[in-house]
């Protein structure tokens, strides 16, 4: 990730520099008065002019000079409407080209008199606007030769009186004067125009970094309205709270999108009470456990609030984890006494069993022996696994060919081993993704629940039965297995217990089974969770991560 302490770099131009779509845009408007004045220009032809005070010493010549400037100016408009960009050099023929043309209709009307000669002065002052740079001091110094040029014709050749000359120095000193000026103007305008882009773009690329940040944050972040109504929301938050991986919502409007009814009453109960903890809640059936906790986004108003929902699960996963560690390194060093012992008492109830004058209460006490020797046993083989299991190497796993070979090596496994036989149907949905998952962890994570399922459906039934069910996950991209016995099920009290270690509701389990399958689901990002559908026995769901996503 970037470095948010970098210092970044404020590239100004240099002076005279100016960008292609300024520039344009400041001679769409210079090309907008140029065909202002031609109009009024024309104007002229159709009054009298000793109405005006205006002396024509060329009528016919003023008359072709206006029409041909009106026709120039049309035809560039023309072509700036069709999108065309003049270059830097267009921009200087043309303000050349405007300070001989103005000249010339100065000579045919009245001389350097006229007021026809301010307009040199608005050429000029455009021409270092749109070209702020050594180039506008030429304009100036054309423009001064040019008036300094007719005032002496006038005065040699048609007798005007020598003050023309005094105008036309005035006018020149008029002409530099409006030069420099706007130079200056124009290139500080230029440069605090560059300065304000280039903050823009800095404020821009920091909302970019700022948007990637919260979106990549595991802390999920929601903008709501006190109605629910969701205004922003980050991956975090939809994997949370709807089970979209991806951030597909947030890529798309979120608006219209209400809050999951759980979170919903919680927000409601803060808005009663704001100095209510919310308590912890599960979005759905398949959802892990979260935390939300709620603020005013505008203190002014109150209409927004932002809502922080985290995961607490994996706090409690954590604290287990090293509990389980701390137990496991304990149980490692003892597992060698604790199994001397073990070994010893099953041994000698082997031995014992052999005996011919033992009766049937014996019998059973024995009986009783082994069996609580081979649950101290596993109890001690499941807390080392745990303590040295080793990290996920996830692979991308066919399920809709995987799935049936292990049905198949699992029934044809357990009718050896097991009587009566079980009976597993399996059905998979249509075009299920592939599931990202350790290729040895989803088997013994499998097993597990096939294990138990296969168990309570027995006790319970008489019947060792189990289902197994491959889908896809509402938003399409992500597959699951349930996995659905025929036993008595699970009471509402002991739900939020079942993955807890060492919680079992049979005599004969060592309490770690289902912890140790959620443990290595989290491990590979998928999630391990029990289904509440008022349906008969238990559902265990595997919901895969995103196929897509690198673990």
């Amino acid at each position: 990730m970037t470095s948010m302490n970098s210092k970044q770099s404020v590239s100004l131009p240099t002076h005279g520099s100016q960008s292609s779509e300024q520039a344009t845009r400041l001679f769409r408007i210079y090309n907008h008065y140029r065909l202002a004045i031609c109009l009024l220009l024309i104007g002229l032809l159709f009054v009298e002019p000793g109405d005006l005070g205006i002396h024509f010493r060329a009528p016919e010549l003023f008359r072709i000079g206006v029409v041909v400037y009106l026709s120039l100016n049309a035809f560039i408009a023309l072509l700036l409407v069709a999108g065309a960009k003049p270059q830097p050099r267009h921009i200087v023929l043309s303000v050349t080209l405007d300070i001989i043309v103005l000249h010339g209709f100065v000579y045919c009307t009245s001389g350097i008199e006229s007021g026809l000669a301010n307009l040199v002065i608005v050429a000029v002052a455009a021409g270092n606007i749109l070209t702020p740079s050594r180039i506008g001091t030429l304009y100036a110094a054309l423009a001064a030769i040019g008036s300094l040029l007719l005032a002496s014709w006038s005065t040699l050749a048609l007798g005007d009186k020598a003050d023309v000359i005094v105008r036309a120095g005035t006018l020149g000193i008029l002409y530099f004067a409006a030069a420099f000026v706007l130079q200056s103007i124009t290139r500080r305008m230029t440069r605090s125009e560059a300065l304000a882009s280039s903050r823009a773009q800095s404020i821009l690329q920091l909302e970019q970094i700022n948007q990637q940040i919260i979106q990549r944050m595991r802390t999920g972040i929601l903008v709501v309205d006190r109605f629910g109504s969701i205004r922003l929301v980050n991956a975090a938050a939809e994997e949370l709270l709807f089970g979209i991986p991806g951030g597909s919502l947030a890529k798309r409007s979120p608006k219209g999108q209400t809050l999951p009814l759980p979170l919903r009453a919680r927000l409601d109960d803060w808005l009663k009470q704001s100095e209510h903890r919310a308590t912890p809640f599960q979005a759905s059936a398949t959802a892990p456990l979260v935390q939300a906790n709620f603020t005013q986004l505008d203190q002014d108003n109150g209409d927004l609030i932002l809502v922080f929902v985290e995961d607490i699960s994996k706090v409690t996963q954590q604290a287990q984890q090293m509990k389980l560690a701390a137990l496991g390194r304990l149980t490692a060093g003892i597992a060698h006494e604790i199994r001397n012992p073990l070994g010893a008492i099953s041994h000698a109830a082997q031995l014992m069993e052999e005996s011919d004058h033992l009766d049937s209460g014996d019998l059973k006490m024995l009986d009783i022996i082994r069996r609580h020797s081979r649950r101290a046993n596993g109890i001690i083989e499941n807390v080392l696994d745990l303590s040295r299991r080793r990290e996920a190497r996830s692979e991308l796993i066919e399920v809709k060919s995987w799935l049936p070979e292990f049905v198949a090596d699992y029934q044809q496994t357990a009718r050896n081993d097991a009587d009566p036989q079980p009976v597993i149907s399996l059905d998979i949905d249509d075009n299920v993704p592939q599931a990202r998952f350790d290729p040895s962890q989803i088997d013994q994570v499998l097993v597990n629940l096939c294990d138990n399922g296969l168990r309570y459906s027995l006790n319970h039934s008489g019947a060792a039965t189990l289902h197994i069910h491959g889908g896809v996950t509402s938003d399409g991209e992500r597959a699951f297995i349930d996995v659905r016995d025929q036993g008595p099920g699970i009471s509402r009290e002991d739900r939020s217990s079942v993955f807890e270690p060492f919680f079992t509701t049979d005599k004969r389990g060592t309490g770690l089974g289902l912890y140790l399958a959620r443990e290595l689901c989290e491990a590979n990002q998928a999630h391990l969770s029990l289904l509440n559908d008022d349906q008969p026995g238990c559902c265990f769901r595997i919901t895969f991560a995103h196929p897509g996503r690198l673990i």
